[in-house]
């Protein structure tokens, strides 16, 4: 079953690579003689003109007749192709189940969390993660929605005492949360203090019951040899997942950390990846490496397939929203 999961991969890496040598080739999707004929040569937002049974093979049947498309997915299609080119085209929702969307900025409003709640429900997010003084609103806005909530612990520090994350753990579950994201006590990871770093972890996923606990690592802090045991010891605590940032320290996400997370953890954890993850294709990235699960405040932008703002909006954004 591993072999088959590792072949998989290799076959979609590989299948990714041949794509973008093939993307570089043409700026634009070629357009067929057959299109042109029925007037397809307008764009991914033109109306399909081929007639019953008729198909021009022009890629963009995705935006042109998305009932179709829908149609053949649910006969068990789990991929449909597409042609280059459908920029602004709403195509990125197969993502939006790995997305944790995210606010963790210390001045959110209730506003604010409401419309986080309202685009989870319309773009079926994996969850909303928010702080656990948030947790009880978010998780009346998502009543039967089957968007669930997440709840921070010991955020963005980690430096609180293990009974004081366990007692934050059962408040948050308490008010609706059904996972848990807890920061490791960097500082005693550092010192070699493992002993409270694993008992650090251990409270918490005692106190979050039957409910999954994330252990974000701060990759931005740590050594390479560092998040090896940071990961172990997460996996020996009886955590879910690993995730790499609080989006509030240096660095974030990046694909190389993911992929040493998930080769440490293996199969029985997983890995979530947050921190500077802004687009699609830095999902793709996330994905590929190895994560299931990703953090992002830009989350509506990504499954809308948005370009990525621009360096300085960047960075106020992720003061604004807590880093993700």
């Amino acid at each position: 079953m591993a072999e088959d999961r590792q072949f998989d991969q290799l076959v979609a890496t590989i299948a990714d690579r041949v794509r973008q040598e093939l993307a570089r080739g043409q700026s634009a999707p070629a357009v067929t003689a057959a299109a042109r004929e029925h007037g397809h040569a307008h764009g991914p937002g033109s109306p399909c003109r081929a007639g019953k049974g008729e198909c021009t093979g022009c890629g963009w049947s995705i935006s042109r007749r998305p009932e179709d498309v829908r149609k053949i997915v649910d006969l068990g299609a789990h991929r449909v192709s597409a042609s280059p080119g459908l920029t602004g085209v709403d195509v990125r929702q197969d993502l939006a189940r790995y997305i944790d969307h995210t606010l963790l900025k210390a001045n959110v409003t209730r506003d604010e969390l409401k419309k986080l709640c309202e685009e989870a429900r319309t773009h079926h997010f994996a969850s909303v993660c928010v702080n656990a003084a948030n947790v009880a609103y978010c998780a009346r806005e998502l009543r039967g929605s089957g968007v669930p909530v997440v709840a921070v612990v010991g955020f963005p520090l980690g430096a609180t005492t293990p009974a004081a994350k366990a007692f934050e753990t059962k408040e948050a579950v308490r008010d609706g949360a059904e996972e848990i994201d807890m920061v490791i006590n960097i500082g005693a990871l550092k010192s070699k203090d493992y002993a409270l770093v694993l008992d650090d972890i251990r409270k918490v996923v005692e106190a979050a019951g039957a409910k999954k606990v994330k252990v974000i690592l701060e990759t931005g802090e740590l050594t390479r040899d560092e998040k090896v045991l940071a990961c172990a010891f997460s996996k020996v605590a009886g955590a879910a997942f690993v995730k790499t940032s609080t989006g509030f320290g240096p660095g974030g996400a990046t694909a190389e950390d993911v992929s040493l997370m998930k080769a440490v953890v293996g199969e029985e954890l997983e890995v979530k990846a947050s921190g500077g993850v802004r687009t699609a294709e830095d999902v793709d990235r996330m994905i590929q490496a190895g994560a299931t699960r990703i953090g992002a405040s830009a989350s509506v932008a990504i499954v809308r397939g948005a370009p990525p703002a621009a360096s300085n909006q960047k960075s106020s954004s992720r003061r604004a929203t807590g880093g993700y």
